[in-house]
């Protein structure tokens, strides 16, 4: 891989403080806040002379989960669901063969915010439903090795049913690798264990993700090394298996310990392979030697699916020349799986003063394709986008379920249609489950532009918008579904009409289509529309079984017509606001710099919301989290204000607040 891109380093971290007993909140002194950053280390030996600023250095071999004081903040709360496979949008998308890892650097190695942050420019991806594994890429020779991934992060992946990557980068010694940092990796204590390889399963274990990517890059190993990696690898795996975790192996040392990228599964890494649950073969391979590879997995009992073909998209994106055909070809069983490295190209290309409009716009050029509908792939497209070859996944199985279409970033903070904060805001763990097919439009007239918007929300930060002629009428597929149909079960749209008049229908479907790219056999119900936010009720009276499909279709009596959806909810009888949160409490402040803890509240919750009830009676929204620590940095007294209020809310699946617990900070 190419490691001249690896990171950016960011000044003002401070060390972190740990967070103080939960008794008596705001009664006890409190320590010295910090802000909490993603947490990464070198393997055992730490380099010579100091960090630069904003930098800590640590030993992972030392790590113990009761010392790591930022563990409440890093730590991922979301399980990851199940998925299922819906009958594909198109042809040509297929279930069951190639899947798609991705290469991810959402931030700098240190630094990196544990929750989110203060600007909408964001990688806030959102097509999950064609990725299997998210790697949290990342590490520098300056700065740590070994990179768990943040909170937000795995807890959006997981919603979606993706698993998430830690990732272990053992650089060249062009960029300032030591073999020694690979020798601290794998080496052994008195009883010929591998201590470094329980470290990292207890790392991913404390933290929620889902295993670790080895990148051993480092040259000037031998056999002995290479005989030491793979029994390092051999317990990595083992232990891991034994946590519900993962293991990838990067195709970079070979059996005799030196570096030497194969592109292909041959006999110099094949020991690794099958010491691992899959591999990412290099950019170097050919058509050939993923034929060859394919074929190796084969006769080893194991998957093909299980080789990552690396396709280098940092640099050109969708631009990129790549044999497909080599990957997943259109006419045949597909070869291997595609490995992405580094997609988030679809924000970095973009200039500076780029929208969140702007990045959506690209992303979804990327992940579905030129034609922007994965019912309809452009064929003439030389980019052959993940719609056009992997069928969508979903995991939308259970009521009650609900969708303000978050994405997980915004230029202000909605509530009820309202803005209750004008701060631009990142935070990917309260990103909704966003619809997979983006956006399958079915029209016989002119297709109307279906995107993400960010100018009006009604919960979040974004909403869908409809805007075009609609000289005919327009079904937007929504959601693939698994949802059962009871007596009580009721849709509820919540929608407003910004320009023209439109007739506004639900469209259900407890079938799936026959064949592949087929129309869901849709039953339109009628939703009354009208100017402003309204939210209507829909009972789905008449239909039985399980809810497979869910859209809107939408019909014009006077164009163009702007329209706009900021919630949909699924729901059975009475569903009860869950129980408010207990012993808030501030466990550090420095100035208007504070961390706040509170206790689980029991059942179900989606998130917790952290409001400053301001002297004049409003509310303010200052973040939101689903983790039971916040971090809030810079605040300052209002005018008069001798101590800052603060409320925690917890919000349940259909966004329905707790009663508020509070606490004050005398400034």
């Amino acid at each position: 891989m190419n490691p001249t891109r690896r990171t950016v380093l960011l000044a003002g971290a401070g060390a972190a403080t740990a967070l103080l007993p939960s008794w008596q909140a705001v009664a006890v002194p409190k320590a010295a806040a910090s802000a909490p950053f993603a947490s990464y280390w070198y393997p055992d030996s730490l380099p010579a002379g100091s960090p630069g600023t904003g930098i800590t250095w640590r030993s992972l071999k030392a790590w113990r989960r009761a010392d790591d004081a930022d563990l409440a903040f890093n730590a991922a709360s979301v399980p990851l669901a199940a998925r299922f496979t819906p009958t594909p949008a198109n042809p040509t998308a297929r279930a069951g063969q190639a899947r798609i890892q991705s290469l991810v650097s959402f931030g700098p190695t240190a630094s990196n915010p544990s929750q989110g942050s203060a600007t909408a420019d964001y990688y806030a991806l959102t097509h999950w439903a064609y990725i299997d594994e998210l790697v949290f890429w990342g590490g520098s020779s300056g700065e740590g090795l070994i990179l768990a991934p943040n909170a937000p992060i795995v807890d959006a992946a997981h919603r979606h049913g993706v698993t998430v990557l830690g990732n272990i980068f053992l650089p060249p010694v062009a960029y300032g690798g030591q073999l020694q940092w690979t020798r601290d990796l794998v080496q052994k204590d008195s009883a010929g264990r591998y201590p470094l390889a329980a470290q990292l399963v207890a790392v991913a274990e404390a933290y929620g993700f889902d295993g670790w990517f080895v990148n051993a890059e480092t040259g000037g190993g031998n056999a002995a090394l290479g005989a030491d990696m793979l029994g390092f690898l051999r317990e990595l795996k083992s232990l891991a298996r034994a946590k519900g975790q993962r293991v990838t192996w990067y195709d970079s040392m070979t059996v005799n310990g030196s570096v030497s990228w194969q592109g292909a599964l041959n006999s110099q890494n094949q020991p690794f392979f099958e010491a691992a649950d899959d591999m990412f073969v290099d950019f170097r391979w050919t058509a050939s030697s993923l034929a060859s590879s394919g074929q190796r997995a084969d006769q080893l009992g194991r998957s093909r699916y299980e080789l990552w073909a690396g396709v280098d998209v940092e640099a050109n994106g969708w631009n990129k020349s790549v044999n497909w055909d080599a990957m997943v070809p259109t006419g045949s069983a597909h070869v291997v799986s595609v490995g992405f490295y580094r997609p988030e190209w679809t924000r970095n290309h973009l200039p500076e003063g780029r929208t969140p409009g702007d990045f959506h716009a690209a992303d979804d050029r990327f992940w579905t394709g030129r034609s922007l509908d994965p019912s309809k792939p452009d064929g003439a497209d030389s980019w052959r986008a993940p719609a056009v070859s992997v069928a969508d996944r979903s995991t939308v199985t259970s009521v009650p379920f609900a969708s303000s279409f978050n994405t997980g970033h915004g230029l202000r903070w909605y509530e009820d249609g309202k803005v209750t904060s004008q701060t631009p805001w990142n935070h990917l763990g309260l990103q909704d489950r966003l619809p997979s097919r983006r956006w399958v439009v079915r029209t016989e007239g002119e297709r109307p532009s279906v995107t993400f918007d960010f100018a009006d929300a009604w919960r979040g930060g974004s909403s869908v918008l409809v805007d075009g002629a609609l000289d005919e009428p327009a079904t937007v597929d929504l959601y693939a579904t698994r949802l059962p149909v009871t007596g009580d079960t009721v849709v509820e749209l919540t929608h407003r009409v910004d320009a023209g008049v439109v007739s506004v229908e639900l469209a259900v479907a407890t079938a799936e289509p026959g064949t592949p790219g087929g129309t869901p056999p849709y039953t339109y119900l009628p939703v009354n529309s009208a100017g402003g936010w309204q939210t209507v009720t829909v009972p789905l009276t008449g239909l039985t079984g399980t809810v497979r499909s869910l859209g809107v279709r939408l019909t014009a009596t006077e164009g163009p017509v702007r329209w706009r959806l900021g919630a949909l909810a699924v729901r059975g009888g009475h569903s009860p606001a869950p129980a408010a949160p207990a012993g808030l409490r501030i466990t550090g402040a420095s100035g208007g710099d504070l961390r706040f803890a509170w206790n689980a509240t029991p059942g179900d919750v989606r998130h917790y919301t952290l409001h400053r009830l301001l002297p004049d009676g409003t509310r303010r929204f200052l973040g939101g989290t689903c983790q039971r620590a916040y971090f809030v940095g810079g605040l300052r007294p209002e005018q008069g204000e001798q101590a800052a209020r603060f409320e925690v809310r917890a919000v349940g699946e259909l966004y329905s607040s707790s009663a508020p617990v509070t606490v004050s900070h005398t400034w």
